[in-house]
């Protein structure tokens, strides 16, 4: 059985020690746009509005990760709190509060060279001009600490019941680098192979993730192309299953 990180088999056994401090609330003030993060002293809102497209803020800035993607853990930004579960109940069942989370999620995929193709499936591509996904996807791999901020974000899009999403990440990068050996740097794999591939609190579509990762990291004659991607994302639409087994790569000319 794999030895997975602490704050991966806590996330897993969704938080069994946390406690539902009923006075904290100020991740459900933010998303109902009434309470300004801090230290940046914006909404919700005028943040969707104000940073897209500003790569050296969103990537030099630091406190503002805890607030777009509040989660059950505490961290470094302590003007933040982690989520409660009062508040997670009540941001769930708020329509306007899971639109904003997708948009701090396009938000994001942006500053990483991607976009978001389908809410409903959760396919994401590459930037489209006059964006460079190039350039976004250099700084992935140089910039580090941005493996630790994919973490929270796939756990917070886990605990809002937008997981789909996380699948069309997971296997976007899957496919960028078995097929076109894109964001296949080490680091990146040693995030995406420990951290991300297990913030899928559904065990099937975890293990399956897994066993498609092991296929492409074997380095044999499978690849992970684009088609295999779009197939196990409208699979997984149409009869709630990413699959039974990992894929075969198709034959190839």
């Amino acid at each position: 059985m794999q030895d997975l990180p602490i704050d991966i088999q806590e996330f897993l056994d969704q938080y069994p020690g946390a406690n539902d401090d009923k006075n904290l609330s100020r991740n459900l003030e933010f998303y109902s746009n009434r309470l300004q993060c801090r230290p940046d002293n914006l909404r919700i809102e005028e943040i969707h509005e104000k940073w897209p497209g500003d790569y050296n803020k969103l990537e030099y800035k630091h406190g503002y990760i805890q607030w777009l993607f509040p989660i059950r853990e505490y961290g470094m930004n302590y003007e933040s709190q982690p989520l409660q579960r009062h508040e997670l109940e009540a941001m769930k069942s708020d329509p306007d509060v899971i639109k904003r989370i997708v948009e701090s999620y396009k938000l994001m995929l942006d500053f990483y060279g991607m976009h978001l193709v389908s809410l409903e499936t959760g396919e994401v591509e590459r930037s489209l001009p006059p964006r460079n996904y190039a350039a976004r996807y250099k700084n992935l791999v140089r910039s580090s600490h941005n493996n630790l901020r994919i973490s929270r974000i796939l756990k917070c899009l886990s605990e809002f019941g937008l997981e789909r999403l996380n699948a069309g990440f997971l296997l976007h990068v899957l496919n960028e680098q078995s097929e076109f050996k894109e964001l296949n740097s080490g680091g990146i794999r040693g995030s995406m192979d420990r951290w991300w591939a297990n913030c899928l609190r559904n065990e099937q579509e975890r293990l399956w993730v897994q066993d498609t990762i092991t296929n492409v990291r074997a380095g044999k004659e499978f690849v992970f192309t684009r088609e295999l991607y779009r197939q196990a994302l409208n699979r997984r639409l149409e009869s709630g299953r990413l699959g039974e087994d990992a894929p075969q790569s198709p034959a190839r000319s």
